[in-house]
């Protein structure tokens, strides 16, 4: 099968550019054709030279921005198969970055009028809230296909340069500072922490604007100006070699916990002993004895205080976790279900 996934651009700090890191390492290593396409490349000729079978990408107002709608429906009709992943349908409030793509004449007229794929899918379950609708509204049902673990780089690999008693490794984003000033900064008073990732200093956030400004209008000058402040071939290190590695997320997935990080599963399948705050959907791939999850504010502070007094009583969960995620929630694992995605779609199942 041939691939081609749409990534605007390549020099993001942010989650699209693990996930597809992931998406193609799976791909190649299951023996399919995998190419990339970018923002400013030739659509038509990629297309025509490639011939893909299947066509990954995302629907927002800056993604389409580079994309030809018009051919790739035209596509679609000759049999490439396009998936595309959806954001939320609804806003369930305000914590929720833009609206809902209900809200968004373009985009829900994009969807409904068949230019904005033929598989939409999301990480999201099926019965959250902000997908209420959808398949109502656009003729289209959503597939949830998790995040996962990219076992091509993210495996055990002890480095004492990373040794501390608690990493974490996230950008200081909006919808997480409420929760890092009260759960991380106080923390760093009473044991060993490193933190690593964007956003966390006024110059860098400036530079991410201005990155953002330069993907937005494709300037390779301005794209470039901020790069990955921890390499991804160094972050397996931090989760090897820190007692504690935390897991925090946005506010609106520990509100509605019907979707959960990628970085759930790259700490544990680095080896890392991870602590995570409370998502309600977690519990449903991952139980106790698989991975730690904080249920409130004073347990939060009570299970990293045990956990670096008991280092021991670590073993037994990184192991039971790490054998769960390289079994059920590697991106092999996501690209098995898109193979049969495709198969179903097609007929061929």
């Amino acid at each position: 099968m041939k691939v081609l996934y749409y990534i605007p651009s390549l020099e993001t700090v942010y989650a699209a550019r693990f996930i597809y890191e992931g998406y193609k390492d799976a791909f190649l290593a299951l023996g399919h054709e995998f190419e990339t396409f970018t923002a400013g490349e030739d659509l038509s000729k990629a297309l025509d030279e490639f011939k893909p079978d299947i066509f990954i990408s995302s629907l927002n107002r800056y993604t389409i921005k580079f994309l030809d709608l018009e051919l790739l429906k035209k596509k679609s009709e000759e049999g490439l198969v396009r998936f595309t992943q959806i954001s939320p349908w609804k806003k369930q409030n305000n914590m929720y970055a833009g609206s809902g793509v209900s809200e968004d004449p373009l985009l829900a007229g994009i969807i409904k009028s068949g230019l904005g794929g033929d598989i939409y899918f999301h990480w999201l379950e099926q019965d959250d809230p902000a997908m209420e609708g959808f398949t109502e509204d656009t003729g289209y049902k959503f597939e949830t296909i998790l995040l996962a673990a990219n076992k091509n780089k993210y495996f055990y690999e002890y480095d004492e340069k990373y040794k501390s008693d608690i990493s974490y490794v996230g950008s200081y984003l909006p919808s997480k500072r409420r929760f890092l000033k009260k759960h991380l900064i106080p923390l760093m008073k009473k044991y060993d922490v490193k933190v690593y990732g964007s956003d966390w200093t006024l110059a860098d956030r400036l530079s991410g604007h201005v990155q953002k400004i330069g993907q937005f209008l494709n300037i390779d000058l301005l794209k470039k100006v901020r790069k990955l402040k921890l390499p991804i071939e160094d972050e397996r290190k931090v989760y090897s070699s820190s007692t504690i590695s935390l897991n925090i997320h946005e506010e609106h997935q520990r509100l509605f916990g019907s979707d959960f990080n990628e970085r759930t599963f790259k700490i544990i399948a680095s080896g890392g002993f991870e602590i995570c705050d409370n998502v309600k959907a977690l519990r449903k791939y991952f139980d106790e004895t698989e991975l730690v999850i904080a249920e409130n504010t004073q347990d939060w502070f009570d299970k990293i205080d045990y956990y670096l007094k008991n280092p021991e009583e670590r073993t037994s969960i990184i192991e039971a976790g790490r054998k769960k995620v390289l079994s059920e929630h590697t991106y092999e694992n996501r690209v098995r279900q898109i193979e049969k995605i495709y198969g179903d779609f097609r007929g061929m199942n």
